[in-house]
């Protein structure tokens, strides 16, 4: 947990988001730009519900060589517009992904549709967190959050406890929610990928949470579309002001990508001794939409994740469109 003290002067930009659910999608509609927002207090709920895909006025893109520099096992670049991948490595590789397990969750919880379900936050929760080692949103036990405050709690300060929480609520129980995982994962097309917890922590062993950077991408592709979830995780902070039945939270985003690189939108960052520093991401630069994966980047500082997709997003950005004249541009070749 990283939990700052600041004075902070609350900026809320809601997010529009449209995208595509699978890896080779093609055919839909460009998301807006996103500005960066500090900070979130009271907030008009954003729709639970996914926007609807748009057809793609977006040229392909012209794939010329490889981003530099980039040490990650596992890795993967595409268009989010379009679908079409630009680079990768190892992208059917099998690799753990760290606290990326917390976007399923989230899915999940949208998915139901109910953001204003009232969940109690139970002891057993902060028990859990401590018990594994993970990193924590300090809930209090006993205060009572709706869905819609859990999700800034689970995926910005990344906490187990928040895990914990939503899963218990909405298996009900751990074990019928991890199950819900492994099943929503299987009709997704997510078939290198298997879940052992809702926030990805190494039990019962480092690496019985996994997935691949094609399969991170379906998950990215389809999480984005909802309009709830983007409008978390493009906050570099979330204030919740103490209210009926709960204290005051103070949360900052532990995506070392959000502030710091321009136009970046997401998603969730993750780290294990094993996962090394892993990263989902998306960034928007003009016209463009670029959504990225990064798995078991070595450890360079507590960024390496970030510094992985920023030589990633930088060559992306840097790629010209090839216009539409009755052919396809040409597709990158990723290994794996």
């Amino acid at each position: 947990m990283r939990l700052r003290t600041w004075i902070i002067i609350a900026t809320v930009v809601a997010v529009a988001a449209c995208g595509i659910t699978a890896w080779t999608l093609a055919g839909h509609g460009p998301r807006p730009a996103a500005g960066q927002g500090l900070a979130i207090a009271v907030r008009t709920p954003a729709p639970a519900a996914p926007s609807p895909p748009r057809p793609s006025p977006s040229p392909m893109i012209m794939v010329t060589g490889a981003p530099g520099g980039v040490k990650a096992k596992g890795a993967v670049l595409a268009d989010a517009a379009t679908g079409q991948v630009l680079w990768g490595r190892n992208v059917a590789t099998e690799l753990p992904m760290a606290s990326i397990t917390k976007v399923m969750t989230a899915l999940l919880v949208l998915q139901s549709g109910d953001l204003g379900r009232e969940i109690a936050v139970g002891k057993a929760a902060e028990t859990y967190a401590w018990k594994y080692g993970g990193e924590t949103a300090a809930l209090h036990p006993g205060d009572v959050l709706t869905a819609q405050q859990l999700l800034p709690a689970l995926l910005l300060a990344s906490g187990a406890d928040a895990a914990y929480t939503l899963a218990n609520a909405y298996g009900p129980g751990l074990s019928a929610f991890i199950a819900r995982m492994n099943a929503t994962a299987a009709r997704m097309g997510m078939t290198h990928t298997h879940f052992a917890s809702p926030d990805g922590l190494p039990y019962p062993t480092e690496t019985s949470t996994y997935s691949t950077p094609a399969d991170l991408l379906t998950l990215g592709l389809a999480v984005m579309r909802y309009p709830a979830f983007r409008s978390v995780v493009d906050l570099q902070f979330y204030h919740l002001p103490k209210g009926r039945g709960h204290h005051q939270y103070w949360w900052d985003n532990t995506d070392d990508l959000i502030g710091s690189y321009s136009g970046a939108v997401g998603i969730k960052d993750g780290y294990t001794d094993d996962a090394g520093h892993c990263l989902l991401f998306e960034a928007v630069r003009g016209s463009r939409t670029l959504i990225g994966v990064v798995l078991d980047s070595p450890s360079s500082g507590v960024g390496a994740g970030a510094q992985a997709a920023e030589q990633m997003l930088n060559w992306g950005f840097r790629l010209p469109p090839r216009e539409l004249s009755g052919q396809a541009g040409p597709a990158a070749s990723p290994t794996g």
